[in-house]
């Protein structure tokens, strides 16, 4: 199906650039005859792929961020175990009420990028330490989210880490790729062994994530937010409505 592997790659990109290309993935596997649940599951795993080639692409960011790196990961991989479990343990009734909630929310944050990012920095501390228990404890939130459901999580990362671990927004934008793709990783192993994963949906979205997130990282920087922001919200509203009325 071409439609998914393009979805894929749309998604991988926009997760390179700022987060949220579950939006067009979930609902696409949604539209082509997945539930909810089996379509999360496998979006999931299939991201991964996309995850790496992200964090691969802003190597150079990367420099120097080891000890922050791994020290958030644990936190972030933690969470996103959690949120997998849940995911799992559930009823599926849970999760076909929450996700319309769940997509509308990244879409309002989505949304509200723009002036969240100017009201994060008028409040960054100059003296903030590296790596303390705020940011940690945030990143394992953002992972029961990402483990869960993840639409927005590289949007709460990349605050998150803009407020705590004050550093340029391009190396901040590539921890968040690494941060994230542990969420989505140590989700995908979980769901890998115990969920009903479709097969052919990962295949296509992972082989369409893996070229999107090479090229995210190459030209993202290049398209203008608001273009991404906006066809995001707009799909994601879409399925939002789509999902309530059914």
């Amino acid at each position: 199906m071409l439609v998914v592997v393009l979805a894929g790659m749309g998604a991988g990109a926009v997760n390179a650039v700022i987060g949220s290309g579950t939006l067009i993935t979930f609902p696409t596997l949604l539209a082509v005859g997945f539930s909810p649940v089996v379509a999360n599951v496998s979006n999931n795993i299939g991201m991964v792929p996309g995850s790496i080639a992200g964090a691969l692409g802003y190597r150079r960011e990367l420099e120097g961020q080891g000890s922050r790196a791994r020290t958030l990961a644990v936190a972030s991989g933690s969470g996103g175990l959690c949120g997998a479990v849940l995911l799992l343990t559930l009823p599926s009734q849970v999760f076909d009420t929450i996700v319309p909630v769940l997509v509308l929310a990244a879409c309002a944050l989505m949304v509200a990028q723009p002036r969240l990012s100017v009201w994060i920095a008028g409040r960054r501390a100059e003296d903030a330490r590296d790596v303390g228990l705020a940011p940690m404890a945030i990143a394992f939130g953002a992972g029961i989210y990402g483990g869960y459901f993840g639409a927005a999580q590289g949007i709460i990362l990349l605050s998150m880490l803009a407020v705590f671990v004050p550093d340029d927004l391009r190396r901040s934008n590539a921890l968040k790729n690494v941060l994230a793709g542990t969420v989505n990783g140590v989700a995908a192993l979980l769901f890998i062994v115990f969920a009903d994963v479709a097969w052919n949906a990962v295949a296509l979205v992972g082989i369409g994530a893996a070229a999107g997130g090479v090229l995210g990282a190459k030209v993202g920087r290049r398209v203008p937010p608001v273009i991404l922001r906006t066809l995001v919200v707009v799909l994601g509203v879409a399925v939002a409505i789509r999902l309530i009325l059914t």
